[in-house]
């Protein structure tokens, strides 16, 4: 179809159909002469009078006028929808999408199996959750074997070109797979979601033509459609970004449902715009999921014996209901000392200090922690709730990105590396017992070796238990790729990359082995990787404790015995430490509610397992 020599996208062309829509249902009272006769839609014009059916020649020219004449123009039309008058439709209703160039049964997964490959952050797990909760109602089965799959879905990152390369990379294996698939077999359709598919949507269809289905991280509810029209050997693509889209009304389904920790998407999108980051123009605006839809997904996990919730977001204390009457205020944000942000500040609004309160009073014996934040959120409020809440882990990440004032800037982060140490002695001074993690960039834009070791003394004085480092990859759409120069050679961010993370490990592992001889409250995982006789989980400060598979230790909460399984607590008592992990042997089993009263019985386990009683000896989380 062309309107003004231009093709119309699928998403435009049913846009403009539900608009036509709109209009015949205006028109319907009275105009009964526009409701089609058949199946088949006549089209007709003053210069081709001869498309005007019998029927309505037979009822005269004069009358087919005079209704014309009669009835509303295009103007009543657009006046009503300005002025609100009854019998206009509402535009900005959702109206329910049809598609009337598919067949109504098209859309339905008839038992096609659909496989997930996911890379990149938690926010991509949450998302193949949703896009498969999405797909399962339609009738599509999950498989993990690849080899049976009819529709393979790769749910991506933008974030660094490492990431994207490893897309590429996998997207190649794929496409020599569909082109072995025997004849008599459903063709295979591979499908690219989430950020890289919005990013490099021309090269993925355009140049390389490996791929079937682009669907970018707003437009996961249109899967079903997306994968009808490829069904017909054509490419199908929705990456259009959202101001609303928050899946509140999708509950997702988890791939692994017999794990005992979730990911709950809070919110989407991102405002603060730092120069290096491509999350603003891959995922979109900032848009907070309603607290009543939280909270019910939350209570369905509870009941389905999650003990750890992880609520998720680009900016996640950023967040903001207002879709409620009564969370609207004038009330202006409060961040922290120091800080600021490039937007212009919102007032009013349901915060994360309350949505962090409801969800803790939810499950006592659930975990609840939450990621990734922005330091410049961190009002009071929170961290003295972190502080009351036994269930909310004592851990804060705390992205710093670099250790420089005058790096920080050039990234648009809002902030000093002053105000920064700062607010580290802020969040150490509410809870005490805090455990910290960070984000690091190697080599930004301009970054000088004196940068650098700024960096590295950051690293050293703020001591983080965990960390995530990465050379700086430069991406298009940012500000940094308009307006800064990536100069720092490739083989100098290693370089500096390399040294970073050999000073956090020498710092984590001073603080890990500060920890021998204490007795951490380990949620347990399952097996661990490199021993099956070893189980592996991760305490309050989320650092990975591994442990033998004892088959009795003592049930602190019943005062009996009973195997060790994934989803139970254990109170471990911490015998060896590397800047990764923490080692030690399983002293009983509890509850989160239950630790605070453990010490006890945790005396008795330790005596009987010939271990050195320390006074100190208490559970993390009390």
């Amino acid at each position: 179809m062309m309107i003004t020599g231009r093709v119309l996208g699928c998403c435009e062309l049913c846009k403009r159909m539900n608009l036509l829509k709109h209009v015949r249902k205006l028109l319907r009272p009275s105009e009964r002469w526009l409701q089609p006769h058949s199946s088949r839609y006549s089209y007709c014009s003053v210069s081709s009078s001869h498309a005007v059916s019998n029927e309505h020649r037979k009822t005269g020219g004069s009358g087919f006028s005079s209704k014309l004449a009669a009835g509303p123009s295009f103007r009543d039309f657009v006046k009503n929808v300005a002025t609100g008058e009854k019998g206009a439709p509402d535009l900005q209703e959702e109206v329910e999408e049809t598609h009337p160039y598919l067949p109504e049964d098209s859309q339905i997964g008839t038992g096609r199996k659909v496989y997930f490959e996911t890379y990149g952050c938690q926010m991509n797990v949450n998302d193949t959750e949703i896009a498969w909760s999405i797909l399962q109602k339609k009738g599509y089965l999950r498989t993990s074997d690849l080899a049976q799959a009819d529709v393979i879905l790769l749910v991506t990152c933008s974030v660094r070109e490492k990431a994207e390369q490893t897309i590429w990379n996998r997207l190649q294996q794929l496409t020599a797979l569909k082109r072995r698939r025997p004849r008599s077999q459903t063709p295979l359709k591979i499908g690219i979601l989430g950020c890289m598919a919005e990013r490099l949507k021309k090269q993925l269809l355009e140049r390389e033509k490996l791929v079937d289905v682009l669907a970018g991280p707003d437009a996961y509810r249109d899967l079903p459609r997306l994968l009808s029209v490829s069904e017909s050997g054509q490419q199908a693509i929705n990456v259009l970004l959202s101001l609303e889209e928050t899946y509140a009304d999708v509950m997702p389904v988890q791939l692994h449902p017999q794990g005992r920790a979730a990911f709950v998407s809070i919110m989407r999108g991102c405002d603060n715009m730092c120069s290096y980051c491509i999350v603003p123009f891959t995922r979109g605006r900032e848009r907070s999921r309603p607290l009543a839809s939280i909270l019910q997904e939350v209570r369905m996990l509870s009941d389905q014996g999650v003990k750890e919730v992880t609520l998720l977001g680009q900016n996640v204390n950023s967040y903001r209901d207002t879709s409620e009457v009564q969370f609207c205020s004038s009330e202006p944000t409060h961040m922290s000392r120091g800080f600021s942000s490039l937007y212009k500040d919102r007032k009013g609004g349901l915060r994360f200090s309350e949505l962090l309160e409801r969800v803790s009073r939810i499950d006592p014996d659930m975990r609840v922690r939450f990621t990734s934040p922005h330091p410049k959120d961190f009002p009071d409020e929170v961290l003295q709730l972190i502080q009351e809440r036994h269930n909310i882990c004592k851990q804060i990440h705390l992205p710093a990105q670099s250790g420089s004032t005058r790096i920080l800037q050039a990234m648009r982060r809002g902030y000093t590396r002053e105000a920064y140490l700062e607010l580290v002695d802020h969040i150490r001074s509410v809870i005490p017992e805090v455990s910290l993690s960070s984000d690091f960039i190697a080599g930004f834009c301009g970054e000088t070796e004196e940068d650098h070791l700024q960096t590295v003394s950051l690293l050293r004085e703020v001591r983080y238990n965990v960390g995530f480092l990465f050379a700086y990859s430069m991406r298009k759409k940012t500000h940094a790729y308009h307006r800064l120069q990536d100069d720092v050679p490739g083989e100098v961010k290693q370089r500096r990359l390399e040294e970073l993370i050999r000073v956090f490990r020498e710092e984590a592992a001073s603080l890990n082995l500060g920890l021998v001889g204490s007795t951490q409250l380990v949620l347990v995982e399952g097996v661990s990787k490199r021993s099956a006789a070893e189980l592996s989980g991760r305490n309050d400060g989320n650092v990975k404790v591994i442990f033998p598979n004892l088959e009795d230790p003592t049930d602190c909460a019943s005062g009996g015995t009973a195997g060790i399984k994934p989803g139970d607590y254990v109170q471990v008592k911490v015998t060896s430490a590397s800047s990764q992990s923490l080692r030690g042997v399983p002293l009983s089993l509890t509850t989160l509610k239950a630790a605070s009263g453990c010490t006890l019985a945790l005396a008795v386990s330790e005596y009987l397992a010939g271990l050195p009683v320390k006074a100190t000896s208490v559970p993390i989380s009390t």
